[in-house]
């Protein structure tokens, strides 16, 4: 007798959308780590991406030379320490409004995520653009002063010398490119779970998401998922 081929378990993919500041992408690796998924910053795609036309001399808003600057990406591009800053922050907020930019890294992002187990995927339109049908959608939000007072305390924390005005218009500039880029703009997904971390230290915010994660697979399977407690 034939014995069937056993089925491998669908890929457990989470969503977590956000603006700049939010505390998704710390959040994110949490989750990452509780469940035994990989962790995917896809704004690194496009820090990476700003990061090789800043160096080149190109504009960030030059299509030809960032759907270029995309083809050559790299994993040691992704892991280069120069790609946290505001400035190329800000320039990658500027490619990431490409359309055909958008277009050639969609099927990368979707092919890394559901690789192995798993992953939890940060960015500004996973769960509206990239992974849709995933159930496990969160939109991690907070208030525009808390937000530039992260970041703020962050760049400090760098040796840098931020200016806290510049620091709050810089963030407030970047949501009105996000979300009115034509293409994918930053949006609440349908079905997503917003989670507001103003008041919330970082245990706090992966509680209440953790509950809900575990709450959808119980709507789902009839059975939670195993992993460390948060």
């Amino acid at each position: 007798m034939t014995v069937p081929p056993m089925s491998m378990p669908k890929p457990m993919i989470v969503a977590i959308d956000g603006p700049a500041g939010s505390g998704k992408s710390t959040l994110a690796r949490l989750l990452a780590a509780r469940y035994g998924l990989a962790f995917l910053d896809t704004g690194l795609l496009y820090r990476a991406v700003a990061r090789r036309l800043v160096d080149a001399g190109y504009r960030c808003d030059d299509p030809d030379a960032a759907v270029a600057a995309a083809g050559a990406i790299t994993t040691a591009d992704l892991e280069s320490p120069h790609l946290r800053g505001e400035g190329i922050g800000n320039g990658a907020s500027m490619v990431a409004a490409i359309p055909r930019l958008r277009a050639a890294l969609l099927p990368v992002q979707r092919r890394l995520a559901a690789q192995g187990r798993g992953s939890v995927v940060a960015g500004r339109d996973i769960g509206s653009v990239v992974l849709p049908e995933t159930p496990f959608k969160f939109f991690v939000t907070a208030g525009l002063e808390e937000r530039a007072r992260r970041r703020f305390e962050e760049l400090r924390r760098r040796g840098e010398a931020p200016i806290f005005a510049q620091v709050m218009d810089e963030l407030a500039e970047r949501d009105r490119r996000d979300e009115s880029r034509a293409i994918a703009p930053m949006a609440v997904a349908e079905g997503a779970i917003v989670v507001d971390t103003s008041a919330m230290d970082v245990k706090a915010a992966l509680a209440a998401v953790v509950a809900e994660i575990e709450r959808e697979r119980v709507r789902e399977t009839g059975s939670t998922i195993t992993g460390q407690q948060p």
